[in-house]
C-alpha cells in the first residue's frame, strides 16, 4: 500500500459513507482546507489524527502509518492542469502572478509568501447573480536574505 491507494481508499471511502471533508476536519480538529489536504496526499499528520480518519472512513491500519510520512507534495498530473476548476488558479497565476509579485514587493520588499507558514479558508458567498466562491491565503512574508 502507498500514498496513492490510502488517497483513493479515503476518496472512496468518504463517497461511501456520505462523510463531508469538513466533518472529518472536524473529527481531526483542523481546518477543512488543511484536512482536505492531508487525506488527499499532500499533508503528513500525526498518529492521533491518522487514527482518527483511518477509524472514521474504516481504513486498514496500514494507511495509518502512511498517513504519517512526509509525502511527495504536488498532485498534478500534468504540467499545465487539465481539469477545468484548477486550470482557473493556473489562469489566476498567469493573469494575475506578476500583479500579485508586483504588489507583495511595493508592500513589503523583496521577498516571497510562504505556502509552507500558510492558511487558507474557502467559503461560500451568496450572491443576487449567483453565489460565488471566496477563497482566502495568508502566508507569512519571508524577506530574501544578503549574505
Amino acid at each position: 500500500m502507498n500514498r496513492t491507494d490510502v488517497t483513493e481508499l479515503i476518496v472512496a471511502s468518504r463517497i461511501q459513507k456520505g462523510i463531508s471533508w469538513a466533518s472529518i476536519a472536524e473529527a481531526v480538529g483542523l481546518s477543512k482546507e488543511w484536512t482536505t489536504a492531508a487525506c488527499l496526499g499532500q499533508m503528513t499528520i500525526s498518529a492521533e489524527q491518522a487514527a482518527i480518519v483511518v477509524s472514521l472512513l474504516d481504513l486498514p491500519d496500514e494507511a495509518a502509518l502512511i498517513l504519517q510520512t512526509v509525502p511527495y507534495k504536488g498532485s498534478l498530473p500534468t504540467t499545465v492542469p487539465t481539469d477545468p476548476l484548477i486550470y482557473r488558479f493556473y489562469e489566476l497565476v498567469n493573469v494575475y502572478g506578476t500583479t500579485f509579485k508586483a504588489l507583495i514587493h511595493e508592500e513589503f520588499g523583496d521577498g516571497i509568501m510562504s505556502a509552507i507558514d500558510f492558511r487558507m479558508n474557502l467559503t461560500r458567498e451568496p450572491d443576487p447573480a449567483g453565489d460565488r466562491v471566496k477563497i482566502e491565503f495568508s502566508g507569512k512574508y519571508l524577506p530574501y536574505k544578503q549574505y
